[in-house]
C-alpha cells in the first residue's frame, strides 16, 4: 500500500491516488474553486446523474442530489443551458476505537447541462423534494417532420 502525504491510496488504482493527491494540495494551498471559470472535469470529486426527459410538451431535468438541502445548490438558466453547482461537505466523525470506512463522495460539483432551441428557458421553475432537484420548462411543440421517399436520378 503505498502512502502520500499521511494518506494511504488504494493499491492499483491511479485515479484515488490523484484525488487524494490533489485534496491534500487543496488544503495545503486552502484551495477555493472558482466555477465560472475552471472546466468541469476539475471540480469536486463526484458529480450528481442527471436525467433530461420531455413530456406533455414539459422539459424536464432532474438531479439526484442525496444529502443535499436547497440551500446547497445554486442553480444559473441561460437561454442555451442549465448550470447546476453547490458542494457535499464532510462532516467530520472522529471515532477513537473500532473502524470507520465511507464510500460516499464529497466535494464541490459542476454540471452544465445543455438546453434544446425549443425550450423556454425564461420560465424555468425549480423544486428540491427527497434530495432530487426538478427543473421545468415549458417547449414548444415541434411539428411534425414530413417524410417522403425520394427517386434517385442517374
Amino acid at each position: 500500500m503505498r502512502t502520500l502525504l499521511g494518506t494511504r491510496a488504494e493499491p492499483g488504482n491511479p485515479f484515488t491516488f490523484m484525488r487524494r493527491l490533489t485534496e491534500e494540495l487543496d488544503r495545503a494551498f486552502e484551495f477555493k474553486p472558482d466555477y465560472q471559470t475552471m472546466p468541469e472535469p476539475f471540480l469536486g470529486t463526484w458529480s450528481p446523474e442527471i436525467e433530461v426527459f420531455e413530456k406533455n410538451n414539459t422539459f424536464f431535468l432532474r438531479a439526484d442530489l442525496p444529502g443535499l438541502s436547497k440551500d446547497d445548490v445554486k442553480v444559473i438558466v441561460a437561454h442555451d443551458a442549465v448550470t447546476i453547482q453547490g458542494e457535499r461537505k464532510l462532516e467530520k466523525e472522529a471515532k477513537k476505537e473500532g473502524l470507520y470506512r465511507t464510500e460516499r463522495s464529497y466535494g464541490a460539483f459542476y454540471r452544465r447541462i445543455p438546453l434544446p432551441d425549443h425550450v423556454k428557458a425564461e420560465t424555468a421553475k425549480a423544486t428540491f423534494k427527497n434530495g432530487v432537484l426538478e427543473i421545468e420548462m415549458p417547449a414548444i411543440p415541434l411539428p411534425e417532420a414530413t417524410k417522403r421517399t425520394l427517386e434517385i436520378q442517374g
